[in-house]
């Protein structure tokens, strides 16, 4: 059997050969992991056909593999022969990055209920799929003719989680149904296993707190 070309040390997701962290262990804080990212979060990606070269963070991994894998541009675009799709690719991709998460923390991970900073996240956790929904009238992808980089950073698995109903979106409902159609995506959410995110919504409040605090260490404000 040949050695790995990339190895990804993440929570579920497709690479050659991927490995999978303990977040209950903290091994993401351990020293050895520590000297491959220095944030002692995941993803981490490590690319053994360059000197074991070492990428972190998920939007740096994605145009990393990307300049490197995509070279025919299938899901990217060139920046020197497209460079406004490029540049529109890149706008997308920090959009995502930056903006949409923090209300599942509040919401559900918090030790303890903060009405206003429930408020607060989800509001500009609607505005921004609401931004998204605006974009994806009357087109099939985020950025171009093509299915991109874009379009799997934004991908809103996790909007169950902010108790924020998509039937609401038509728009990104079906841009969500075009991209799990597609057979590769489809293959890489079940490596090394699909995430049971119905199953994760309907946990009692109480298990997710318990989790926040035994693996982030989460504890109210005495």
């Amino acid at each position: 059997m040949s050695s790995p070309q990339l190895t990804l040390y993440a929570s579920p997701s497709p690479a050659d050969e991927v490995k999978r962290l303990s977040l209950k262990d903290k091994e993401q804080k351990s020293d050895w992991y520590l000297k491959l990212n220095p944030n002692g979060r995941l993803p981490t990606l490590i690319d053994h056909s360059k000197e074991d070269f070492v990428i972190w963070e998920s939007s740096a991994i994605l145009l990393y593999i990307a300049q490197h894998f995509d070279t025919e541009h299938k899901i990217s675009y060139d920046p020197i022969n497209e460079p406004k799709l490029y540049s529109e690719q890149l706008q997308w991709i920090f959009f995502t990055h930056g903006g949409i998460a923090p209300i599942a923390h509040f919401m559900r991970l918090a030790p303890e209920s903060i009405p206003y900073a429930i408020k607060r996240f989800r509001d500009e956790s609607i505005r921004l799929i609401s931004v998204l929904e605006e974009r994806l009238k009357d087109r099939e992808w985020l950025v171009g003719p093509h299915y991109s980089l874009a379009d799997i950073k934004t991908l809103l698995r996790g909007a169950k989680l902010l108790d924020v109903d998509l039937n609401d979106y038509p728009n990104i409902q079906k841009w969500l149904e075009r991209i799990l159609a597609r057979p590769k995506t489809d293959k890489g959410l079940n490596v090394p296993e699909r995430v049971n995110l119905d199953g994760m919504v309907n946990r009692p409040l109480e298990e997710f707190r318990a989790y926040g605090t035994a693996v982030f260490g989460f504890k109210k404000v005495e």
